[in-house]
């Protein structure tokens, strides 16, 4: 008799999914050490965070990087960094998932390089390249080229590690940011095999790959995942995935082994939900949203990375990294979880869950393909639009009270929390000195090679990217030689151009419903009535690298729902270009954002650029994860407002601000 069914347990009992934690800041050396620790503690897998710098293709002595290095990731500029990094560890042996998607190729041989010198088999290493350029132009921003040139670089990783490093995950298809971006299951799932499809379709166009290999290249690509707390609907959403992705895969590509077919995923639990009020609450967040990913087992995440209880205050530390990777570990051997066969086959509510979720996402792929696929459904914003849109009615159905989040919007009433009693002792501080160390280190690092063998490498760099050939050689000949991260993005600059994504702000509207609005656009009115304007102009700017813009985004829609005109040129600006718009267009206000903690450097730059203008009366303020004392440091420089996530209601801010504009012009 078959012991499944006659106990109603496993024969044996599963192995648990691979457990990591999202980790990388200040230095390559002190990110080894966190690494080693970690692993250490029982992880079972490594999660490297990349510093903005490194993501977007600059080095450290770059104007853009000021304030940004080693702040949200390591920075890892050249070999040697890379070097440092895994000093100890072995690359053959360790499964090792890097988040980077611009530069991904570049990251990858610098990988490859340091496993060779290790006397690794590329063949044996496992691992994961996230290289899902997609989702950067829609939601979190470190992008560089132009969509058409990424989608070749993606192409030519797969390509090259279907032979050199079969074990290789060469892409981690991302809907991670757009669950984040706004992304109801049914757009997360559709935007995301939307964009599944135009990668495995510009590898079988990309003629690098025989017809007869495709299955094996859709083996190789994975998936990475946000779950929400809404664990019921999150496990419908990833069988739901599996179900589309077999018939995907099996119609559009003739893969006939269900093998090669298994939707394969990790995923990282969602940090933008977690929130800086009554923050303890998020650990029972994090824990509903793991159940999520590996209830199911026939949908179970093959690996996990959990936030930090206080990723809404700022950079975890390790004791909080800790306790997130405990949290796995008692699921996975102190809990019965792995002993039972998947608990909801057979289930009557979950069947129908997985049906409307498969039957929406198949409407909204086809939408996208209709439009000619995902590439042009970002370069017309078609993508963009729908994340804005829809993440105004997110927000407006928080703020209206529909969707309760706990110690937010209700129940608010608290006891001061232990947790947060050390004040800025309660998150990672990264010592500014990183900066200056990383940039004289890259400075050393240039004058120490052969500067021909680095021109050679770009040059052959530059000719190929403008052919069909594979960039992965002439990127790894790079490596080699000592090229840097910036100048290895720098020379494709040359030959694909820089691209800059639509806002989507034209199709979001967010204030529908809120009774305070009225009288908010009553004051936006009088105000610029009183100062003699046609109206109220806002400039909504996104200092530096960080490209996390959402809460940017439905400011702006907000502004302009109250009757504000709203001055948004994207991301990544430099304090001179955020300076120079606010002259040119005759702003009442300036707002910034900033997300990646490098706010202490992009926020007096731009205060002394305005008043270098002769505009030291233009009042600025602020939006971000932003702890108490920095807020009383940019207070002190001269901002008038600090907005952090606990300032939620978007129309409340709004109001706010036109207080800010009429203060600053001595009106009552």
């Amino acid at each position: 008799m078959d012991e499944t069914a006659s106990t109603g347990r496993l024969p044996d009992r599963d192995r648990p999914w691979v457990m990591r934690t999202y980790a990388g800041h200040s230095s390559a050396t002190a990110t080894n050490a966190l690494f080693r620790r970690n692993l250490a503690k029982g992880q079972t897998g490594l999660s490297v965070a990349f510093d903005l710098p490194t993501q977007t293709g600059y080095d450290p002595d770059h104007e853009l990087a000021t304030g940004e290095v080693g702040r949200v990731g390591v920075p890892v500029a050249h070999l040697g960094d890379m070097r440092a990094l895994f000093d100890g560890i072995p690359l053959a042996e360790t499964n090792t998932s890097m988040t980077i998607n611009a530069t991904a190729m570049w990251l990858l041989a610098l990988y490859a390089t340091v496993g060779l010198e290790q006397g690794a088999d590329l063949a044996r290493c496992a691992g994961t390249t996230q290289n899902d350029i997609i989702k950067e132009y829609l939601s979190r921003g470190t992008y560089i080229f132009p969509p058409a040139a990424s989608l070749r670089l993606t192409a030519d990783v797969i390509a090259h590690t279907l032979t050199a490093m079969p074990r290789w995950n060469p892409v981690n298809i991302c809907s991670y940011h757009l669950q984040e971006a706004g992304a109801t299951p049914v757009q997360e799932v559709g935007f995301a095999l939307a964009t599944a499809v135009a990668v495995l379709d510009a590898v079988r166009d990309s003629g690098q790959v025989p017809p007869e290999r495709m299955g094996d290249v859709v083996q190789r690509i994975s998936f990475f995942v946000n779950a929400g707390v809404r664990f019921v609907e999150e496990i419908a959403k990833m069988r739901a995935f599996g179900v589309l992705w077999d018939e995907i895969t099996r119609e559009r590509y003739g893969v006939t082994d269900a093998r090669q077919r298994r939707f394969r995923y990790g995923v990282q639990v969602n940090s933008l939900g977690l929130t800086e009020a009554q923050p303890e609450n998020n650990i029972q967040r994090i824990v509903l949203e793991m159940l999520g990913v590996t209830m199911s087992r026939d949908a179970r995440a093959r690996a996990v990375q959990l936030p930090a209880w206080n990723e809404a205050l700022g950079l975890p530390r390790p004791w909080d990294q800790q306790w997130s990777l405990r949290m796995q570990q008692v699921l996975a051997y102190e809990s019965d979880l792995l002993e039972y066969p998947d608990l909801f086959a057979g289930s009557h509510v979950m069947t129908a869950l997985v049906d409307e979720v498969v039957s929406g996402a198949r409407i909204e792929l086809d939408r996208v393909l209709e439009r000619g696929g995902v590439v042009a459904a970002v370069e017309t914003g078609y993508l963009k639009s729908a994340l804005v849109a829809s993440l105004a009615e997110r927000r407006r159905r928080m703020e209206s009270g529909a969707d309760v989040v706990v110690g937010v919007n209700r129940y608010a009433e608290t006891e001061s929390s232990p947790l947060t009693a050390a004040g800025a002792e309660a998150v990672e501080q990264v010592d500014p000195a990183v900066e200056a160390a990383a940039t004289e280190g890259v400075h050393r690092w240039r004058a120490d090679r052969d500067a021909d063998a680095v021109d050679a490498a770009l040059s052959r760099l530059r000719s190929d990217a403008a052919t069909t050939t594979n960039l992965m050689p002439a990127s790894v000949e790079c490596v080699r030689v000592g090229v840097t991260t910036g100048e290895w993005a720098g020379a494709l600059r040359q030959v694909f151009g820089e691209y800059r994504a639509p806002t989507g702000l034209a199709g979001g509207t967010g204030g529908g419903g809120d009774p305070g609005l009225a009288a908010v656009r009553e004051r936006v009115v009088a105000t610029a009535r009183e100062l003699g304007s046609g109206r109220l102009r806002l400039l909504v700017g996104k200092p530096g690298l960080d490209g996390h813009s959402n809460g940017a985004e439905q400011i702006a829609v907000r502004a302009r729902d109250a009757g504000f005109e709203v001055v948004y040129q994207g991301i990544r600006l430099t304090a001179g270009q955020l300076v120079a718009a606010a002259v040119e267009e005759d702003v009442d206000l300036v707002g910034l954002s900033v997300l990646s903690g490098s706010h202490l450097a992009a926020v007096p730059a731009v205060l002394d650029g305005l008043r270098a203008a002769g505009r030291a009366d233009l009042p600025v303020v602020v939006g971000g994860i932003i702890p108490a004392g920095d807020a009383d440091t940019l207070r002190a420089a001269g901002v008038a407002r600090v907005f952090t996530p606990k300032d939620f209601a978007l129309t409340d801010i709004i109001d706010d601000l036109v207080t800010v504009i009429r203060r600053a012009n001595d009106l009552p």
